[in-house]
């Protein structure tokens, strides 16, 4: 009982001198109230300059529903083909492009140099340009980034002198395999602008642009989505239409054949009406037979093509655009606002740091070196 009386004892104090602590700390806080109203003034004027130095900047956002990428029933492809008497055998097959891998397909290297060429013109001027150009020559920086990007400036400046134009290679052209540093840094401001998100249980699509200026946003990003949608087909149908191609010309051949084998029977039934010799009728009789089986192979090879293009279309995939491109209306960056604020918590933070933690020990260590 006493020593339970003892330990209560003991912890008063710590607790008492806690609160005394918090006390005197509250109470340097207040005394110091107008350097940290102060400081806070000043973080408010520098978050409104920087608010209002950054660029403006637009998002164009499309939603994408594709179909699903899961097994395909094909039993329409399966009872045509029955009907012609060709068996497709399985076409489970899976597609190796998953909606999850649309990004990695946005960002890739062939993928953005791809949008170099893309024309495009400001919204408040009707002059076309190609988008890599106004990514170089029409982007905005805030006024401080002429600072700070003045020793990367000089250091790319010195090494141009020592570096032989040769190896900038690829002159004009783009070659997706060797870019050259400017062309790099285009595709590299391009990607960073592009973003594409995918909801797992759905797979709908989110693509978000965001430029300088609300047109080209828009622009941008339905030539993406165009550009996306015929990438994921061309890689889904090669193979389909590699075999077209093949049926086709197989195709024509057997109705070049076809054709041969009738003009021939023709020309030797005109010569050689009325003649009863049996040479003559067997021989008739012989080019007849060459013209079906022709025409056999020929019939064939139509429903071979007919198939052909119906697995084309099969399996060319159908996307639902529930959000087109639209021009926004309302800048998506910056937010002053938070700028602002954060500015203002950052000013009111550190002054307080100051006048708890850094002013006292400072001056201890001046008092100490005195």
């Amino acid at each position: 009982m006493n020593s339970n009386t003892t330990n209560e004892g003991n912890n008063l104090p710590a607790v008492q001198e806690q609160e005394i602590d918090l006390l005197e700390l509250a109470k340097k806080v207040w005394d110091s109230r107008k350097l940290i109203l102060k400081v806070c003034g000043i973080g408010a004027v520098i978050g409104l300059v920087m608010a209002f130095s950054i660029p403006k900047e637009y998002t164009t956002t499309i939603l994408i529903a594709p179909e699903s990428t899961g097994k395909s029933s094909a039993s329409g492809m399966s009872a045509l083909a029955a009907m012609a008497g060709v068996n497709l055998g399985s076409s489970s097959s899976r597609d190796a492009i998953y909606p999850d891998l649309y990004p990695d397909i946005v960002t890739s290297t062939p993928f953005l140099t791809g949008l170099f060429d893309i024309e495009v013109h400001e919204k408040n001027d009707t002059t076309m340009m190609p988008l890599s150009t106004y990514m170089k020559e029409y982007q905005k920086a805030p006024w401080w980034s002429v600072i700070t990007g003045a020793p990367f400036k000089l250091i790319g400046w010195v090494v141009s002198l020592f570096k032989d134009e040769a190896d900038e290679a690829g002159g004009n052209g783009i070659n997706p395999f060797q870019l050259t540093r400017e062309q790099a840094a285009i595709a590299s401001a391009i990607g960073s602008q592009i973003m594409v998100t995918v909801e797992k249980k759905t797979w709908v699509t989110t693509l978000a642009v965001t430029m300088q200026d609300p047109l080209i946003a828009a622009t941008v990003a339905d030539s993406v989505r165009v550009r996306l949608q015929d990438y994921v087909t061309d890689y889904r149908t090669s193979k389909a239409r590699t075999t077209l191609e093949y049926t086709e010309k197989l195709t024509k051949e057997a109705q070049a054949e076809y054709y041969a084998a009738q003009a021939k029977y023709a020309r030797f039934a005109d010569a050689n009406q009325g003649l009863s010799m049996l040479s003559s009728r067997a021989e008739l009789e012989k080019l007849q037979n060459e013209m079906n089986l022709a025409y056999s192979a020929y019939n064939q090879m139509s429903q071979q093509l007919q198939l052909a293009r119906a697995k084309v279309e099969e399996i060319t995939p159908v996307y639902t655009i529930i959000q087109p491109a639209s021009v926004p209306l309302k800048p998506s960056k910056p937010s002053k606002m938070m700028i602002l604020v954060g500015c203002v918590f950052l000013a009111g933070v550190g002054s307080v740091g100051w006048v708890l933690f850094v002013r006292d020990f400072l001056e201890n260590r001046k008092k100490q070196m005195a």
